[in-house]
């Protein structure tokens, strides 16, 4: 169901947000040139009103209904072609993503899982952010309109030893959704051509061959079913240092700061750049990037909302039919009632 009259959702103005937001594939990205406190999409005061910020969080609301219903139907269309016997041919998932083929694990994304469409069909919400770039609130605001039994949530810091011991997607294949559910990455396989370029965590020729690795992996994903909405949450460096300062002048939020953060603030220009390079070279077609401005939570929510409403759209889900006699079960469950009403007479 699109946006509208129906539901009481006001849809966006001058066009989708996936294209008002859409980084344009394999062009420069000047993040620059990107207000972090601009509203692209948001209706005018003669539909908001004077008080954006309440009419943003109550529409927040409408498309978040929304987006628990798509969700349910993503789910339901994955549970019943399971059940049907046109699930995925591995096996059933375990709770790292991974399933059993045999006696032999088969990570998520692997080649062989069905195409969009089919059983292997989820939504996967990628957000990259700065440090308080926003990334806990969006998903606790929008993820939260969702039912969490039909949502798998990741969140990457640095890598494990283990992990180490991998290449550096081996992790992420790891994470990723089962056939049906939302998936939402706290951070990503992005780190490791943000942070590990940053910070020379390995020299320059392997994380430039990255950008093609990640560009093969999501083409992958894509193939199998995955539907990537990939979003940078853009703030400024001003409204960064407000959201560090607040966290230290609230005994409640000391456990959310961290002293390694205004160590990479110091580097914004280079963070920037890194990321300028990241969203040019792996904005694809199958797995385009978005430019979210994120200065405003309540703009953030909204727009972000609107993106996985408007993918959701893209998928053109519906209840699955019943895979049974709908009359024969009906006359199961009342035959013993008639039977007992006769017996009582």
């Amino acid at each position: 169901m699109s946006a509208g009259v129906e539901t009481g959702v006001v849809p966006p103005v001058g066009g989708r947000l996936r294209e008002l937001l859409r980084v344009p594939p394999g062009g420069p990205v000047e993040l620059g040139s990107i207000d972090p406190r601009s509203t692209p999409g948001l209706p005018g005061p003669e539909v908001t009103g004077e008080h954006r910020k309440g009419w943003a969080r109550a529409q927040l609301e409408l498309v978040g209904a929304e987006l628990g219903r798509q969700q349910e139907m993503l789910f339901a269309t994955a549970k019943a072609r399971s059940a049907a016997g046109d699930g995925d041919p591995a096996g059933p998932a375990r709770p790292d993503g991974a399933r059993r083929e045999g006696d032999r694990a088969v990570e998520p994304g692997a080649a062989g899982e069905r195409p969009a469409g089919g059983a292997g069909q989820r939504v996967l919400l990628v957000l990259q952010a700065m440090d308080s770039g926003g990334k806990d609130g969006a998903i606790k605001r929008v993820a939260g309109a969702m039912n969490p039994l039909g949502l798998h949530i990741r969140s990457f810091g640095a890598p494990t030893a283990e992990e180490l011991r991998h290449d550096f997607l081996w992790r992420i294949r790891r994470a990723l959704p089962p056939p049906g559910y939302v998936g939402i990455f706290n951070r990503s396989h992005y780190e490791d051509v943000l942070v590990a370029r940053v910070e020379s965590l390995v020299p320059e020729p392997v994380w430039q061959a990255r950008y093609d690795e990640i560009n093969a992996f999501e083409r992958e994903l894509a193939d199998s079913g995955v539907v990537l909405v990939k979003v940078l949450l853009h703030i400024s460096y001003g409204e960064q240092g407000e959201r560090l300062l607040a966290r230290l002048a609230d005994p409640r939020k000391h456990w959310k700061y961290d002293p390694a953060d205004v160590d990479a603030r110091a580097r914004w220009a280079d963070y920037q750049a890194a990321y300028a390079e990241a969203l040019s070279r792996c904005g694809t077609p199958a797995a385009p990037w978005y430019v979210l401005p994120a200065d405003r939570k309540w703009y953030r929510d909204w727009a972000l909302a609107h993106l996985l409403r408007e993918t959701f759209d893209t998928l053109q889900l519906g209840y699955p039919p019943a895979g049974f006699d709908l009359r024969h079960e009906r006359e199961r469950l009342l035959g013993p009632e008639r039977s007992s009403q006769v017996n009582s007479r």
